[in-house]
């Protein structure tokens, strides 16, 4: 789609000014799409095109990512870790109870805050990405928690790290457009 009406979209959204200001640069949504470092910015937008909260079609973004979270594993707490693969399960299919979620998220939290430095702070709130991707409207999204791994990555790091999320989401979901034509 052109840009302005693309950009029209964000902003009923709720977009960033940063990512309304970075839209500007394109003519297309497609190449604003395929050119995106932003992996971050990426999955919050499809969070907020994802139908409700635990329905199918959550799964495949609560999968996407986990493949977040799994750019850090090395520096990530068991317990985040723990929450990572329960998500993953969810995410394909299992049979998971959903208070089940909701408590493995409470722990990687509680986890994450145990840990000072940047890579686990980032691996930590990437796991949390995961988690918020399938949580409830009280809860914060997945677009949230991505930001906030984006913001405690030390920035010789985070470009890298979100540009590879980027990867990751256009891997998954290649065509913008289609996501604004699916329905909910």
């Amino acid at each position: 789609m052109k840009i302005d009406k693309y950009i029209t979209k964000l902003k009923e959204l709720g977009a960033c000014g940063e990512a309304i200001k970075a839209a500007l640069e394109y003519e297309t949504s497609q190449e604003l799409w395929d050119d995106c470092k932003r992996g971050e910015w990426m999955a919050w937008l499809i969070g907020r095109l994802a139908s409700d909260a635990w329905s199918e079609k959550r799964r495949k973004l609560v999968l996407t990512t986990c493949k977040f979270a799994r750019l850090a594993w090395e520096h990530m707490p068991q317990a985040s870790k723990d929450c990572v693969e329960l998500y993953e399960r969810w995410g394909r299919g299992e049979d998971i109870p959903t208070k089940d979620l909701i408590k493995a998220q409470r722990t990687a939290a509680a986890a994450a805050a145990a840990y000072t430095t940047a890579a686990d702070d980032a691996a930590a709130a990437a796991a949390d990405a995961a988690a918020d991707a399938a949580a409830d409207a009280a809860a914060a999204d997945a677009a949230d928690a991505a930001a906030d791994a984006a913001a405690a990555a030390y920035a010789y790091a985070r470009d890298k790290t979100l540009a590879k999320c980027a990867e990751i989401v256009r891997k998954e979901y290649p065509n913008i457009d289609d996501l604004f034509n699916s329905p909910s």
